[in-house]
């Protein structure tokens, strides 16, 4: 028995020790009810230093703040909930008791802000503000740690745009918005390679940044030495509600100026929300046509929306030109109205960008239509000259696939005169038929037709009539849809497949008062060896 009871008095001792270390682990305060919430502290001047502030509930719904710092080491960091978001700044609405730099810790209970203002807990976790962490009291403008709670914490939703070099080299990056709880937006614009102590204005501008546009929007400058701009979106600069859903919607571009005092000169440029391009693309070859050496491609890109972005892009264009382009109805072969214009190529830059959205009769006219479009490009040597073509391609359903076939087209009456007739398959099916001569006479021009059977059994009718040879060039290009008909009667449709099979063969004459005097004669189809 006595050995019993001295078991329990050595036990006495630990049991009321263990007790008080318990109670000195409970947080000072009301009872807490269990609900909780964490707001993250992202580094600011010290990227060791980061954490986070945990809310919670206590049973008179008031609250407690424990921020718990990771990276600190010593001295005292007084830390506060400041309004609005970090983005825009604020005045202090709440203090809190100090970090202990030892421990990175701090607990407050609160129920009123500073001023007094009752503040329950779903307030406090709902508060329109931020979280300043200072590195002491002699330097409060020191930030150690900073994020946003309540309203303005961020969702985890973003969506972020490329800003693409513009007039200075080398500068380039993104736009970042990150979704609120609230609705809004946090936008951090974030560059390369901007000169140290430069600040650049930046906007959201209406409609695409091929079109341009009035500014929209105002961000907080760019500053130039870490290159950064953080700018909370919640209106546009006329008081329209402004958030996230309606940045990813929106109609409009970023631009990124030099200066304030330069805001001609771009750093960088992005279109943003409907205009930003999905990553499906076309291009198409513009050859070179009166002025030798001028050639590129027209490369429509896809926009969310459904429209498109198209770039040409030429080489060898003449310094200071500037040279109008336009989509035409039909092949470049059959000729057409023009039904698209496009902003002049630029021929210092060789560039030109348009939106396109809509045919010049206000079709619309987006990413889709183009690739099913029945239509070719044709840029001019400038719009006072017009008649002078330097680039021409045909687009859309015009495209050539890549299919091909070459017949031999040898000399008969007029000694040295010779070619070929190509075909060539089209997207929808049809041909364009090439022929290509030597020696033809500048100025004549040559009639030309696909004629039914074959050259040992010639003549044979005409079944399809082709583009005159033109003696200056050598050169006829003629679509083929169907067969020849009587006048005020419609062809037999006749496709690329048919065509390269057909029974026939080409003959070329030396004019149109001469068709009995041939210059070229060449079996095709089925009939070529």
């Amino acid at each position: 028995m006595k050995n019993l009871f001295r078991a329990i008095y050595i036990a006495l001792p630990i049991l009321f020790l263990s007790c008080s270390d318990d109670d000195s682990m409970q947080p000072v305060g009301p009872d807490n009810m269990g609900e909780t919430e964490s707001f993250d502290l992202t580094s600011v001047s010290d990227p060791s230093i980061s954490g986070t502030a945990t809310f919670m509930q206590n049973e008179d719904n008031s609250t407690t703040v424990e921020i718990s710092l990771e990276g600190t080491t010593s001295g005292m960091h007084p830390a506060h909930i400041h309004f609005n978001t970090a983005a825009e700044g604020g005045d202090i609405a709440l203090s809190f008791n100090p970090i202990d730099g030892a421990t990175g810790m701090s607990t407050t209970t609160f129920s009123a802000l500073d001023d007094g203002t009752p503040i329950t807990y779903e307030e406090a976790v709902n508060f329109d503000g931020y979280i300043n962490v200072h590195l002491s009291a002699d330097d409060l403008g020191t930030l150690v740690a900073q994020g946003d709670i309540g309203e303005n914490d961020l969702t985890g939703d973003m969506k972020s745009y490329e800003l693409a070099t513009k007039d200075v080299e080398g500068i380039m990056g993104t736009v970042l918005f990150q979704e609120r709880e609230n609705g809004e937006a946090l936008a951090t614009i974030m560059l390369e390679n901007t000169p140290d102590d430069g600040m650049h204005p930046a906007h959201i501008h209406m409609n695409t940044a091929a079109e341009g546009g009035d500014i929209a929007f105002t961000f907080t400058p760019v500053n130039g030495n870490t290159g950064m701009s953080m700018t909370n979106v919640a209106s546009l600069d006329d008081g329209t509600m402004f958030g996230y859903a309606e940045v990813l919607d929106y109609d409009g571009y970023v631009n990124v100026h030099l200066s304030a005092e330069a805001l001609g000169t771009l750093v960088a440029q992005g279109d943003i929300g409907q205009n930003e391009l999905t990553g499906e693309s076309k291009t198409y070859d513009l050859e070179s046509k009166d002025v030798e050496g001028i050639m590129g491609t027209a490369v429509f890109e896809e926009r969310v929306n459904g429209e498109a972005l198209a770039t040409l892009m030429l080489e060898g264009t003449p310094d200071g030109g500037m040279h109008p382009a336009h989509i035409h109805m039909n092949t470049a072969a059959e000729g057409g109205d023009i039904a698209f214009t496009f902003n002049p190529v630029n021929g210092t830059t060789g560039m030109s960008m348009t939106n396109v959205a809509m045919l010049d009769d206000d079709t619309m006219f987006g990413y889709a239509d183009v690739l099913d479009y029945d239509g070719y490009i044709n840029v001019h040597l400038s719009a006072e000259d017009l008649g002078t073509l330097v680039a021409q391609g045909d687009i859309g359903q015009n495209e050539l696939t890549g299919e091909a076939v070459t017949y031999d087209l040898n000399t008969v009456d007029v000694p040295g005169i010779m070619g070929t007739a190509m075909f060539k398959q089209r997207v929808n099916g049809e041909t364009l038929v090439v022929l290509s001569l030597e020696n033809t006479v500048p100025g004549a021009m040559h009639p030309a037709h696909i004629h039914m059977g074959s050259v040992v059994n010639a003549p044979g009718d005409i079944a399809i009539s082709l583009n005159s040879v033109n003696g200056s060039t050598g050169m006829s290009m003629t679509n083929v849809t169907a067969f020849d008909a009587a006048e005020g009667e419609d062809g037999e449709m006749v496709d690329y497949g048919t065509l390269i099979e057909y029974d026939g063969y080409i003959n070329v004459h030396l004019s149109a008062e001469e068709l009995g005097v041939l210059v070229a004669q060449g079996d095709i189809g089925m009939n070529a060896s």
